[in-house]
C-alpha cells in the first residue's frame, strides 16, 4: 500500500467516524461525562486523572461554541488521525517508505481505536504524545539534535499529563539502553529531553503534592494492590483480550516477532520495537495475575507494537497485512453504526448490546422533573454515575448538584469538589438506588425501575428531605 493511499484511506475512515458521530444515539459514558465536567473546571490535576484530556475537551468546546455531546467525542477520531500520520512518518524513516502506508492504516483500523473513536478516553491523547516522543527518541539514536531532544522530552511529558501509564513504556527501554548500544542516546540529549519532561509534567506533579496525591492514590486504589491473590485465569483473560484490542494478526505478529528475536533473527532496531511493547504487556498481564486489569491497560505496547507488527507481516507474510486489514476495517465500520443503531441492538436477554452507554440522561431529565414538581433547587445523590451524566445533562437546568458528603476520604471527583455543604438548610431532592432511612422522616416523591439502558433491572428512588438527613458521621 503507498503512502498516498494509507493517507486516503486514513482521512475516509476518520470522516466515517465523525459522520456517524452526529447521528450516535448514546449517551456519554460515566469518565467522559466526567471529564466534560473537568474542562469546565480547568486546573492542573483531577481526582482520578492528569489534566490534558480536559485541556483538549475545553479547547474543542471553545471552538465549536458547543458542549454537546458530538464536540466532546469528535476529538477521539481527529485525535487517532494524527497519530496515524506520526506512525507513518516514523515508519517511513526508520523502517523504509514500503511500510508507510500500511503502518498508518493498521494503527487506524486496530479495534482498540476504532472503539475510542466512539467513546473519548484518556487513552487516545496518551498514543498521540507516546508517538511524537518515540518519533523523537528514534532519532536520537541515529543523531545528535537539540530538537528532537525537545520533541521528546516535551512530548513524553505530555503523555504524562495524559495518563500515568505512560510510566509502563519506561521499564522496557531502560533494559534496552542497558543491552543495546544503538538503543542509547546522547548524554546531552537525554538531559534536555528528561529536563523538558519534567518541566511539562511539574504542574501535575505539584499539584497532587497540594492534593494529598490525590490522583497517585486512586491510581493505586484501582490496581487492586491492597488485596493480592495469584488467579491464573485473570492473568489468560487479559492475555486473550489482547488480541481483541488489536486484532489477532497484529497482536499474533508480535509475538511471532518475539520468537524471532529469541532465535536470533531480528535486526537492532526490531528488538528496540520489542523491548518498547512487549514488557508492557508482560507487565499488565503479571498485574492482572496478581490483582486486577482491563484490557487497555496495555495500550502504551501499540506504539511500537504496531510498527512491529507491519514490518514483521510485511517481509515475512504480506497477505496478513491485507486480512487483518479486512478484519479490523469491518470492527471500524461497525462500531460506529453500532453506538448509531444502540437502542435497535438487543441481545437475546432483552439487554441493549451497549447498554451501559443508554438510559443514563433519562434518569437525569426524570430527576429534574420530580426536582421541579417537589418545588427544589438543589438536587443530591450518592451515585457518582447519576451525578456524571446529570451534571451534563442538566447543564443548561437551574439546578445546584451536590455529592451526598462522605463519611472519610472523598470516593470520586463529585465527593471532593462537589459535596453538599454544611450550611445548606432548605429541603434538597435525593437520587439514589438504595432506600432512605434517617430521624427526620424522607418524603419518598417518587421511584421507578427503568425499562432499558444501563438501570434496567434497577429501581431509583427520589426524596425531599431535609439534608440533614444525608450527613454521615465523619
Amino acid at each position: 500500500m503507498s503512502a498516498r493511499l494509507g493517507l486516503f484511506v486514513i482521512i475516509g475512515i476518520t470522516l466515517w467516524r465523525v459522520v456517524t458521530l452526529h447521528f450516535d444515539s448514546t449517551d456519554l459514558f460515566v469518565d467522559e461525562a466526567q471529564y466534560w465536567l473537568w474542562s469546565q473546571n480547568i486546573d492542573f490535576g483531577y481526582y482520578s486523572k492528569p489534566p490534558m484530556i480536559a485541556w483538549i475537551i475545553r479547547a474543542m468546546t471553545e471552538i465549536s461554541g458547543s458542549t454537546s455531546i458530538f464536540w466532546i467525542r469528535v476529538c477521539g477520531p481527529l485525535v487517532h488521525m494524527a497519530t496515524a500520520f506520526v506512525l507513518m512518518k516514523t515508519a517511513k524513516r526508520f523502517v523504509g517508505p514500503e511500510v508507510e502506508g500500511w503502518t498508518g492504516v493498521t494503527y487506524i483500523t486496530l479495534p482498540g481505536v476504532a472503539l475510542s473513536s466512539v467513546f473519548f478516553s484518556t487513552d487516545v491523547v496518551l498514543l498521540f504524545f507516546l508517538a511524537a516522543a518515540l518519533f523523537g527518541y528514534f532519532g536520537l539514536t541515529r543523531q545528535r539534535s537539540i530538537g528532537l531532544a525537545l520533541l521528546m522530552g516535551i512530548a513524553f511529558g505530555c503523555a504524562f499529563l495524559s495518563k500515568y501509564a505512560i510510566l509502563f513504556v519506561v521499564p522496557g527501554g531502560l533494559i534496552a539502553l542497558i543491552l543495546m548500544q544503538s538503543a542509547r542516546i546522547a548524554w546531552r540529549d537525554f538531559f534536555i529531553s528528561a529536563g523538558a519532561a519534567i518541566a511539562v509534567a511539574s504542574p501535575n506533579l505539584w499539584w497532587n503534592v497540594t492534593h494529598d496525591a490525590t490522583t497517585v492514590k486512586h491510581t493505586t486504589n484501582i490496581a487492586h494492590w491492597s488485596a493480592l491473590s495469584i488467579d491464573v485465569r485473570r492473568g489468560v483473560e487479559f492475555f486473550a483480550a489482547q488480541f481483541g484490542v488489536v486484532g489477532p494478526i497484529v497482536f499474533f505478529a508480535i509475538l511471532w516477532a518475539v520468537y524471532r528475536a529469541i532465535r536470533g533473527n531480528s535486526s537492532a532496531f526490531e528488538t528496540l520495537l520489542i523491548w518498547l511493547s512487549v514488557p508492557v504487556i508482560l507487565l499488565i498481564t503479571f498485574q492482572a495475575l496478581v490483582a486486577k486489569a482491563y484490557a487497555n491497560w496495555a495500550v502504551t505496547a501499540y506504539v511500537a507494537g504496531t510498527i512491529l507488527a507491519v514490518w514483521l507481516l510485511h517481509r515475512e507474510w504480506p497477505k496478513g497485512l491485507r486480512i487483518s486489514l479486512a478484519l479490523n476495517g469491518f470492527a471500524s465500520i461497525a462500531f460506529p453504526l453500532a453506538a448509531v443503531f444502540a437502542h435497535q441492538l438487543v441481545l437475546p436477554n432483552g439487554n441493549e448490546a451497549m447498554k451501559r452507554y443508554l438510559g443514563r440522561s433519562t434518569i437525569s431529565r426524570e430527576a429534574a422533573d420530580l426536582a421541579r414538581q417537589s418545588g427544589v433547587t438543589d438536587i443530591v445523590s450518592d451515585s457518582r454515575d447519576m451525578l456524571a451524566d446529570m451534571f451534563h445533562t442538566l447543564r443548561n437546568e437551574p439546578f445546584r448538584l451536590y455529592a451526598r458528603p462522605p463519611a472519610g476520604t472523598p470516593e470520586s471527583y463529585y465527593e471532593q469538589t462537589f459535596a453538599m455543604p454544611d450550611d445548606l438548610s432548605r429541603d434538597v431532592l435525593f437520587i439514589t438506588t438504595q432506600p432512605v432511612t434517617c430521624a427526620q422522616t424522607p418524603v419518598a416523591v417518587g421511584s421507578w425501575e427503568p425499562a432499558d439502558g444501563y438501570y434496567r433491572g434497577k429501581t431509583i428512588y427520589a426524596y425531599k428531605v431535609s439534608p440533614r438527613c444525608l450527613m454521615r458521621t465523619r
